[in-house]
């Protein structure tokens, strides 16, 4: 594979990255780390992607939490297309693209990312990993519902599993062949045994408040 470009990769490191640490904790470095090293892993099966574009696209996907979640894939496209550093190393056709892959990321969005760099972001976005996904969503509830108790947090967890992850959750999985569909089938297990997922919640929960 390809490397990616020495000074892409320093001006990712050195400017973009950090926004992150502003994120809540489930969007964090941490975070965009992963999509990005998920991203570039999809990829590497993918002779016809440009490396360097996807890794863009991954590390821009989130930027757009800085104006608020509700319409973050959005905005962040529109902070990709305005950076000048972006414009000055890629073609503006190069530019749409990956605008429109960034905004096409988001799981709860309808319908197909447009191109080959949404699909790919997009998957890597949708890692799946039950410890991961209970621990970001607790801490989105903490920052975000710091009126609920214990129960409730766990209501609110149950809910957004279900309506996530479940049978008939809004996620979709782009690569039928990636790890992620072996995953969900996991993770479904888990969101179905009531017993386990609450000794995962309160291990978790607990750790988040201590």
């Amino acid at each position: 594979m390809t490397s990616i470009d020495i000074k892409l990769k320093k001006y990712v490191d050195e400017n973009i990255i950090p926004q992150y640490a502003a994120f809540d904790k489930a969007h964090q470095a941490d975070h965009v780390n992963m999509v990005i090293e998920q991203s570039l892993k999809i990829a590497s099966d993918m002779p016809e992607v440009d490396i360097n574009m996807v890794f863009i696209t991954a590390a821009f996907h989130d930027l757009g939490l800085i104006n608020g979640r509700e319409n973050h894939h959005i905005n962040s496209r529109k902070i990709l297309e305005a950076d000048e550093f972006i414009k000055s190393k890629f073609t503006a056709g190069q530019i749409k693209l990956m605008g429109e892959a960034v905004e096409d990321h988001r799981a709860s969005k309808s319908g197909k990312p447009r191109n080959q760099y949404g699909l790919i972001v997009a998957e890597a976005d949708r890692f799946i990993d039950a410890e991961t996904i209970v621990r970001r969503t607790i801490q989105f509830g903490l920052k975000n519902y710091p009126e609920l108790d214990r129960e409730g947090h766990f209501q609110r967890t149950v809910q957004h599993l279900n309506e996530k992850y479940g049978p008939h959750g809004y996620l979709k999985i782009w690569f039928p062949e990636s790890d992620n569909a072996k995953r969900l089938e996991e993770l479904q297990q888990i969101i179905a045994d009531k017993s386990a997922l609450c000794n995962l919640f309160d291990r978790i929960y607990n750790e988040e408040t201590k």
